[in-house]
């Protein structure tokens, strides 16, 4: 019986073993690799020069990465309720008995398997403000369609937009399997009492998926503060806009492979990163409040 265990307890770690060593080879290594960068002056192929928290005082006087900060929280502020709210909604229509639900499915998931380059490149074209298709419909009812990427007010929106878009399909297969372990009897017993269907998704469907709620969350968050691909696709640095989009992660890539500091980029990263875990820290603590875990 020992030596059954043993072999199948091998099997196990050998199967989770390339992730395992992949996580720490790309991950772990990378996050130790910036801790170590960020306390150095380490400029294009010269030598690495301990600096102490130099990095960190710079960048606690840089107004831009302060105001990259504040977009990205502005962004994580419109995205992830709007995102989440409307995957749940997704999640919950999709797992009732309708007809075509799979093709439906497969539909909202595609933004997912699309390549992020792809998807951004779409997105600028559509908002085009000479030919984009936005523009145009809007010129067919007599109205001149506004300068989405090109206007400081209207440019964090339109990058909102597309973030929302982008995040549906996977928050709503996620949602969508906590749904299918919600007994069915509990439906059937909430309508037997006259609860419709606001109240059941309201004091059922919620309750009873909240821990996949809460991962939904904690995950759209974290993704929400590393937004890159999509700025840098949509926009050029020299746009009249690109100031009210700038992400931290934007800035990480422009000091460390363009100006080629690793050491200043690696302090914005790192900051970004006690960022993310302080929010997931509190995430956590307040979950104990609305997270209902059935034991």
């Amino acid at each position: 019986m020992k030596k059954r265990n043993v072999k199948t307890w091998a099997y196990a770690y050998a199967f989770v073993a390339p992730t395992v060593i992949g996580v720490a080879v790309l991950n772990l290594w990378a996050v130790i690799q910036s801790i170590y960068y960020s306390f150095h002056e380490a400029k294009g192929f010269a030598e690495l020069k301990f600096v102490g928290l130099d990095n960190y005082i710079k960048l606690a006087g840089d107004m831009e990465v302060w105001r990259s900060l504040k977009n990205v929280l502005i962004y994580a502020v419109i995205t992830v309720p709007i995102g989440v709210f409307l995957s749940l909604l997704l999640a919950t229509l999709l797992n009732v008995k309708i007809k075509g639900k799979g093709i439906f499915r497969c539909i909202y998931f595609l933004p997912v398997v699309s390549a992020p380059a792809a998807v951004a490149l779409v997105w600028k074209w559509l908002y085009n403000k000479d030919f984009g298709l936005f523009n145009q419909i809007l010129s067919v009812f007599g109205i001149t369609g506004p300068d989405w990427l090109g206007n400081p007010s209207l440019a964090m929106a339109a990058v909102a937009v597309v973030g929302i878009w982008s995040m549906l399909g996977y928050n709503m297969i996620i949602l969508l399997a906590g749904l299918q372990d919600v007994p069915r009897g509990l439906y059937e017993a909430a309508e037997i009492d006259g609860a419709g269907p606001v109240a059941k998704f309201f004091k059922i469907t919620i309750p009873m998926v909240s821990p996949t709620l809460f991962f939904v969350i904690v995950t759209t968050v974290i993704s929400s503060l590393q937004v890159f691909d999509t700025i840098y696709m949509m926009f050029k640095p020299s746009s009249p806009s690109f100031k009210s989009v700038e992400s931290i992660v934007y800035l990480f890539y422009r000091y460390t492979f363009q100006k080629y500091n690793r050491g200043y980029g690696s302090a914005i990263v790192v900051f970004l990163f006690v960022i993310i875990m302080i929010l997931t820290l509190i995430q956590n603590k307040l979950q104990k409040k609305w997270v209902h875990y059935n034991d």
